[in-house]
């Protein structure tokens, strides 16, 4: 008996959980349906990065690392589906990679970005980074995979939390990355991930007034004077990406806060 394959259907990921998106759209893409994402989904997915937004931050920095470490763990294991997707086997290492990399460097940021200042009076002065909060990403169009992590890896290393928009044109695996991070130990609503027309969910991403910071590295040029203004609403900071692995991208989403401190109490 020949039986029929049960076809994928993929779906966004918001607060830990792969829901269909609340308008029922949904378009065709690689023989596989993918959920049109909405101006609500878009809502409900801030309001869950906001929640968990405390959580993540005052976890220790060793322990998001451990996480990240997971996410490659896990990502290691799976890597085949990224390969049906066609995301090539060197771009699938390279993103594994990254999620390493940033890991390691998860404890070691407060060093490397902060500083104890020399201050005149008998005081202790210390330059402490802490996470900017919600982040939201606009994910480009190739590398698809690769080029997704290396947004995300540096956001979640410094404790923020995000909203991710899938490129339109190949968000199979930005969604596949989430199943990944679903089954790997990050709290629900740490990361979620919209699928959908970027003309359509981008500007609401920027204009929303309890995102911190977005990063457009996926936006088209056309498009970019239009989303920094709607940013500037909330002096939303904007970032455009960075090649490769790079602290300086991770330190693009933390704030440095200065502490003073009494000597001797």
């Amino acid at each position: 008996m020949t039986r029929l394959p049960v076809n994928k259907t993929y779906k966004l990921y918001i607060n830990g959980a792969f829901p269909r998106s609340e308008s029922g759209r949904t378009y065709e893409l690689q023989g596989a349906n993918v959920a049109l994402g909405s101006r609500k989904d878009l809502r409900d997915a801030v309001r869950a990065a906001r929640n968990a937004a405390g959580g993540w931050a005052k976890r220790t920095a060793y322990n998001r690392g451990q996480i990240l470490y997971r996410v490659a763990e896990v990502m290691e294991g799976r890597a085949a589906q990224f390969h049906e997707l066609g995301v090539s086997p060197d771009e699938v290492s390279a993103a594994i990679d990254t999620w390493v990399w940033y890991a390691g460097w998860a404890d070691k940021l407060s060093q490397v970005l902060g500083s104890a200042n020399s201050v005149s009076g008998p005081y202790f002065n210390f330059t402490v980074p802490e996470p900017t909060g919600v982040v939201g990403v606009i994910a480009p169009e190739q590398p698809q995979l690769l080029g997704l992590v290396e947004q995300l890896a540096p956001i979640l290393t410094g404790g923020n939390t995000t909203v991710a928009i899938a490129t339109a044109g190949a968000p199979l695996a930005a969604v596949t990355l989430a199943e990944v991070i679903d089954t790997s130990d990050v709290p629900a609503g740490v990361v979620n991930v919209l699928t959908g027309q970027n003309t359509e969910l981008a500007p609401w991403l920027a204009s929303h007034m309890d995102v911190n910071a977005i990063d457009i590295a996926g936006a088209p040029a056309e498009a970019t004077e239009e989303l920094e203004q709607l940013a500037a609403e909330n002096v939303k900071r904007v970032v455009r990406g960075s090649d490769g692995r790079s602290l300086q991208h991770a330190a693009n989403f933390l704030e440095l806060k200065t502490v003073w401190h009494p000597v001797g109490i």
